[in-house]
């Protein structure tokens, strides 16, 4: 072998080197992005838990159990469309229409505002989940077909995207009204919290995500309300005037607003992202499965391998609670337990859109 054929061979492999590194990366980028495969163990909670999501849906499109509402309606619309069956002709189709119908119908034409109630509030998570459902259907689910063999009046019906817009307004005019720049449990709520303001924010965003204009400066408005919430440790307080201490479930509902609104440069994102990550392990005590949907999400944003392994732990943890029916228990009644569960997975499938990173 002479010089040059030994230069032409070193070059080769080279090329070769640099092409395997970039097709590696890509190859990282797409497992991130898309996943490699979804467990056979989420498989088999997920399918559980949508055959008893449509077998428990009412006549009117919702379910029942003590936190019942819109919100609940919307949550259980977006674990059916989480797996990525086609809302228009797929197995669940007409459940995931049902459940939007009722959303629409439940919207005060006027004010956009979806009602409810939750542990006796009258409630914006309601809305706020209702909102993100809309926002995750608007573009996925047909208009066409989406009243399609509904007996419901002309004057209740709406499109989805009349009214993903009407509740967008209802959440910026609550806003507007309130000294915080955020929001509680009434649209005319003088005060805010993190857990409330979160829900409603992560509505807002879908929204935006979805092509809905969203203003700029209320965005920052809201964030700014969670960047004066979030301590130097990381953790995230209810109320600045509250005895409720920086809560794991607050703070991972820190970590998903600042990612989502894309502030991942700011020393709280930081912060709030190293808290979670110390306390993965920490169990949620008063709701647990409003923790584990947050703590999904909020990983998943700031470490890709933190939420690998929690995870893990959670599948583990999901198939000892997941009861013979399906379902899972909780203290806002089973469709809230069961679709706060699928949904606490969802990002094994990836294929909603607020859940891309």
């Amino acid at each position: 072998m002479n010089k040059y054929t030994g230069i032409i061979g070193f070059s080769s492999f080279l090329i070769m080197l640099t092409t395997f590194s970039i097709e590696s990366a890509y190859a990282q980028e797409a497992d991130l992005r898309y996943g490699t495969g979804v467990p056979a163990a989420v498989r088999i909670i997920n399918d559980r838990g949508l055959r008893y999501l449509t077998n428990t849906q009412m006549n009117d499109g919702s379910w029942s159990g003590s936190g019942s509402g819109p919100g609940v309606t919307g949550i259980c619309v977006m674990a059916l469309m989480a797996s990525g069956e086609d809302p228009d002709f797929g197995p669940y189709a007409t459940n995931i229409r049902k459940a939007l119908r009722n959303i629409i119908i439940n919207q005060d034409a006027k004010t956009g505002y979806i009602g409810g109630h939750w542990g006796g509030h009258g409630s914006m998570y309601q809305h706020g989940f209702a909102l993100l459902a809309l926002s995750e259907a608007y573009g996925a689910v047909s208009e066409r077909l989406l009243w399609e063999g509904s007996d419901a009046p002309p004057e209740r019906r709406r499109t989805l995207g009349e009214a993903l817009e009407l509740a967008v307004r209802s959440s910026l005019t609550a806003q507007k009204k309130n000294p915080w720049g955020a929001w509680r449990y009434s649209p005319e709520s003088q005060d805010a919290d993190t857990t409330v303001a979160g829900t409603v924010l992560m509505g807002l965003l879908g929204a935006r995500n979805a092509g809905i204009e969203i203003p700029n400066e209320a965005v920052d408005k809201a964030v700014s309300f969670f960047q004066t919430h979030t301590m130097q440790d990381g953790s995230v307080t209810y109320q600045m005037t509250s005895s409720h201490g920086g809560g794991l479930t607050r703070s991972a509902i820190g970590v998903l607003i600042y990612a989502i609104a894309k502030r991942k440069d700011t020393p709280e994102y930081k912060a709030a992202s190293e808290f979670i990550k110390r306390r993965m392990d920490h169990r949620g005590t008063g709701h647990p499965f409003y923790n584990l949907y947050y703590m999904a999400q909020a990983l998943f944003q700031s470490d890709f391998e933190a939420w690998n392994a929690w995870n893990q732990r959670t599948i583990e943890r999901l198939q000892q609670m997941q009861a013979e029916d399906g379902s899972f228990a909780s203290s806002h009644g089973r469709a809230y337990g069961t679709g706060m569960a699928i949904l606490a997975l969802a990002l094994n499938y990836r294929l909603l859109p607020i859940y891309e990173r």
